[in-house]
């Protein structure tokens, strides 16, 4: 009797428990299609309604940057915004930071129609370039200075990539103010860059050099001399310039740095190499054992986010040059897209990772980075409706993945509560909601650039 008691129990047991995993199993598919098809079937792609978006989030972007970050005490702009839009932390400024802040109100000045108020606090840092963060001893811009403006008491290291921004800035202000004074400083910075960065013997610019110019040929603490990055936005500041600046050893220069570029930091590979040894040869770790990889990791990865941002420089580049019919260099870009898409893409939320790698052996890109930072997101949008104009019937479908990846800055990537962005997407990284808003690596510059661009395109695409 007790035997038959418990074999009952026991099947109103399974029985209850078969019913339980037959729910659960349900809710996690219905969950699982929910996600999987989130990017697929609840996608907006009418033009007007993604261009209202954007255009939504740029305005928003500027009411919250502005006039919070404009330092009126010290001059330029604070660096540290919490997640919920406060004021806190050191506020050292870096040139990079400064000059983008330039830079994007510049360009917000060509958008609107009302641009005074972008001229002022794009001219607001002008000045606090000019006065603290230009080296009036020994030239170019001291890399970070404190609140107040005054620079490192020893060890000052000069660095190009925030040299070249300063370039970006300025040539940009020019642009839409005619201040002389601003494009004379911009020259002058290109002429020092010039003077003390350039590599007569193997072409491109060292990274470092010291407070007085001397530059680093092998690297400084373990950085290879040559990086993609700062090629890149070297490339970047010089197209701004000369779009402004017709000088002949300019336009060389901007040409080289678009071949290097295009043959030989990208070459036939569909992705960018990080970092080079002065002679232009790879730093790459992939014969080396796992704890060396796995100690350099930083150095050697591919970074899908560069990639598609690199796309759209050199287009750029090679439409200010004014290069007719540049079939490889559109060739070359359009590579570097579809190898993002191909090996970096998140079929499931959609977006790009930050980062994969080919191991020794083997032919197929692992991620290494599921992390999914939101500069390279609002960049992978620019690239792709670009190469949707220009390739509108490619099998990838370039404009779907805009569609896809701009329905995912919505979802991951945009705050709804505090506004702006979050460092990381959400989906990946769920403590980005309480990141920094801002910091000396992270402000507009990426964010107003990619929307502006892209209203610009939605527009001339309908």
């Amino acid at each position: 009797m007790v035997i038959i008691m418990k074999n009952s129990l026991l099947k109103k047991n399974i029985i209850r428990l078969s019913i339980l995993l037959i729910a659960v199993a349900f809710v996690s598919f219905k969950f699982y299609n929910e996600k999987t098809e989130n990017h697929t079937e609840k996608v907006e792609t009418n033009k007007d309604s993604i261009s209202v978006e954007l255009k939504h989030t740029l305005n928003d972007e500027f009411k919250l940057f502005y006039p919070l970050s404009i330092d009126t005490e010290y001059g330029g702009y604070y660096s540290d915004i919490d997640y919920k839009w406060e004021l806190k932390g050191r506020q050292d400024k870096m040139i990079v930071t400064q000059a983008r802040h330039i830079w994007a109100n510049s360009n917000a000045a060509l958008f609107y129609p009302d641009k005074n108020q972008f001229l002022k606090v794009a001219a607001h840092g002008v000045e606090f370039l000019k006065n603290f963060m230009w080296d009036k001893e020994f030239g170019g811009f001291y890399n970070t200075v404190d609140q107040k403006g005054m620079p490192p008491k020893a060890n000052i290291i000069k660095q190009i990539y925030g040299n070249a921004f300063a370039i970006y800035g300025l040539a940009a202000y020019y642009k839409v103010s005619g201040d002389t004074a601003a494009l004379n400083l911009a020259i002058k910075t290109f002429d020092w860059i010039e003077k003390h960065s350039y590599d007569p013997e193997y072409g491109g610019y060292f990274q470092f050099v010291s407070r007085e110019g001397v530059p680093f040929p092998d690297g400084f603490r373990r950085v290879p001399p040559k990086d993609q990055n700062s090629m890149i936005h070297i490339m970047e500041s010089f197209t701004e310039l000369y779009s402004v600046w017709h000088n002949d050893l300019l336009k060389q220069r901007l040409n080289a740095l678009l071949l290097l570029i295009r043959d030989t930091v990208i070459g036939n590979k569909g992705y960018m190499t990080l970092y080079f040894k002065r002679d232009w040869t790879p730093i790459s770790y992939k014969d080396s054992s796992e704890a060396a990889r796995r100690m350099h990791s930083e150095l050697d990865y591919i970074s899908f986010g560069h990639d598609v941002e690199t796309a759209y420089l050199m287009l750029e580049a090679s439409k200010t040059l004014g290069i007719s019919n540049d079939t490889t260099t559109l060739r070359v870009a359009k590579q570097l897209d579809d190898f993002a898409l191909l090996y970096g893409w998140d079929t499931v939320n959609g977006g790009i990772y930050d980062g994969g790698y080919i191991f020794k052996d083997e032919n197929d890109v692992k991620i290494v980075k599921d992390t999914k930072e939101w500069w390279s997101h609002i960049e992978a949008a620019n690239s792709f409706l670009m190469m949707s104009g220009l390739f509108p019937n490619d099998k990838l479908n370039y404009y779907d993945k805009f569609c896809v990846e701009w329905n995912y800055i919505k979802t991951y990537l945009l705050d709804q509560k505090y506004g702006g962005w979050y460092q990381y997407g959400i989906d990946k990284t769920p403590d980005s909601q309480f990141f920094p808003k801002a910091s000396i690596w992270k402000c507009n510059y990426h964010t107003s650039r990619g929307l502006i661009n892209c209203i610009r395109m939605l527009g001339s695409l309908k």
